[in-house]
């Protein structure tokens, strides 16, 4: 409806002499206040200084000349200073209701991002433990702008970036190497820097059980380092899966030196004056893109900083042939990330193709206090733990209920609840008493529920407020798609199942006359459907039964 708003008020817009420049993108809003219809424009007021009108005069002559279908729009009004609202007509209302029907488990899926490809990077953690607590809001994130990108028609791929190469991973061989020989009764130390959770000892087991003692004299650290990024990669999959995360691709950094990219990353950099020696360091002319000092690309100790591979990865992506490529990444990386576009820029290609979701932190909590889990597995907690707490569905929800720009307090006591205090049971619930519902309404009548319903019986203000809330959903995953934004969606699904509270309270199914219950059912049923494929999108189940 927002694009045939658009089409028709443009179409008005004729009569005025003016450029494309001048007319600024048209803005549709559902109001505040119901009483002020179902869409509202602001177009009006934008134009005021540009034509030197009044704008409730322009509102006039845009209304005045506006050719709209009568069984989509039931009237037009002008408001205060100018405002253009629209009320939509019944019939419209029963058409999209009919299509939400028809479309079920499709509803809500555009063509907006049609012949898009996408890259979604995300997770990206080195296989040197467990995903963590603080890996868990990257993850669904991830994921999750990746399904909302999915349904608005785009191609997307989800990608996971890790290097196994340099100090962390030796570091991680070591500790294995360590545990390996103190399980074996040898007296040896752990590093100091040494990985000193659980899953290295549990590593190191499974060396000796394959094995047996015939490592004890290897002093080469990659029998013990490859083991262990087996053994972690693969629990970081599962945990991934756990939460119903698949990735398409997992790219290692080393292919960017085993290429020559990096090289070729400098070398272009030096040709265009972009790239200097120093102090034995090599160094990139960020001043030149508005930053405040130079930065680092290679130590004196000729170590690359990572913003060196980050460059020539996100060249590599490009290069890939995608669209947009979009990375998530904690608030760690806010002051640094913008190295790594005019890295981009300065190689040549569209910064603007590059997109960064940065997401605060979470804090986990219980009674406003910091909560502390028994870990198994070191000073942190893990993704794996967290679930086990409070189940995967829950941990998915919580970490996409809030704006990414927010810090997150995880509430695990809120999380922990099984009643309408926890926000992802009172979605599922919703859904499920509406399946409810509909089961008695197949035991207790006779009509066959493929037969058409008389949808024009539904004429209490419940049962309109429930059909315009429903029509909404096509939009808000478009809105949530184009932020980048899941919590959107959570909001939008929320209210809509507030609204069917109402209209279950003020509209009995059961009991009344046959038509109007098949009419009530079919509403009940198209709610249900969206509940479903909101939650599909956020990553969460929609049970029938609880």
């Amino acid at each position: 409806m927002k694009d045939y708003l658009r089409s028709i008020i443009n179409q008005s817009l004729h009569q005025f002499d003016l450029s494309d420049d001048d007319i600024s993108e048209i803005q549709i809003e559902k109001p505040n206040q119901p009483e002020h219809g179902d869409a509202a424009s602001n177009i009006a007021m934008n134009l005021a200084s540009v034509l030197k009108m009044n704008p409730r005069k322009i509102a006039e002559q845009i209304v005045e000349e506006l050719k709209y279908d009568e069984q989509k729009i039931q009237s037009v009004e002008i408001a205060g200073p100018g405002f253009i609202n629209f009320r939509f007509a019944e019939n419209y209302l029963f058409n999209q209701l009919d299509d939400i029907l028809k479309q079920g488990a499709n509803f809500g899926k555009s063509d907006a991002l049609k012949n898009q490809r996408i890259l979604v990077e995300f997770v990206s953690a080195n296989p040197t433990g467990p995903l963590t607590v603080g890996h868990g809001r990257n993850a669904v994130l991830g994921d999750t702008i990746a399904n909302l990108l999915e349904w608005t028609g785009a191609e997307v791929d989800r990608e996971y970036y890790f290097n196994n190469a340099g100090r962390q991973m030796r570091m991680l061989g070591e500790s294995v190497r360590a545990r390996y020989l103190q399980l074996l009764g040898h007296e040896t130390k752990l590093p100091e820097d040494g990985y000193k959770g659980e899953y290295i000892k549990n590593i190191a087991q499974e060396l000796i059980a394959e094995n047996s003692d015939n490592l004890v004299e290897v002093e080469e650290v990659d029998p013990f380092k490859d083991k262990a990024e087996q053994i972690i990669f693969n629990d970081i999959q599962s945990t991934l899966k756990r939460m119903n995360i698949e990735m398409d691709s997992f790219f290692n950094e080393k292919e960017v030196y085993e290429d020559g990219s990096i090289n070729q990353t400098v070398k272009i950099l030096r040709e265009k004056d972009l790239a200097y020696d120093k102090d034995g360091a090599t160094w990139f002319r960020t001043t030149e893109f508005g930053k405040d000092q130079d930065t680092v690309l290679i130590k004196s100790s000729g170590e690359p900083t990572y913003r060196l591979p980050d460059i020539a990865y996100h060249a590599n992506k490009l290069d890939r042939g995608y669209d947009q490529c979009i990375d998530v990444f904690g608030a760690d990386h806010i002051d640094t990330y913008p190295d790594v576009l005019s890295g981009i820029e300065a190689l040549g290609y569209d910064r603007s193709k590059i997109d960064v979701v940065v997401y605060q932190f979470v804090t986990l909590v219980k009674d406003g206090k910091p909560f502390k889990m028994s870990t198994r597995k070191a000073n942190f907690i893990t993704l794996d733990e967290l679930m086990d707490e409070v189940g995967a569905d829950v941990t998915r929800f919580f970490f996409e209920m809030r704006d990414p720009n927010t810090h997150l307090e995880f509430d695990v006591g809120q999380a922990k609840e099984a009643g309408e205090k926890n926000p992802v049971f009172y979605l599922q619930y919703a859904h499920a008493r509406i399946h409810s519902i509909l089961r008695k309404v197949e035991q207790e009548y006779t009509f066959d529920v493929e037969d058409q319903p008389n949808l024009e019986l539904l004429s209490h203000e419940s049962e309109t407020a429930l059909i315009k809330s429903l029509l909404r959903f096509s939009e808000i995953i478009q809105s949530a798609a184009d932020s980048r934004e899941p919590h959107r969606l959570i909001n939008y699904l929320e209210d809509l199942a507030s609204i069917f509270t109402s209209f279950y309270h003020d509209c009995r199914i059961l009991g009344e006359e046959e038509g109007l219950v098949q009419a009530r059912s079919a509403l009940a049923k198209a709610t249900a459907q969206v509940l479903a494929n909101g939650l599909g999108i956020l990553g969460i189940s929609a049970p029938e039964k609880m």
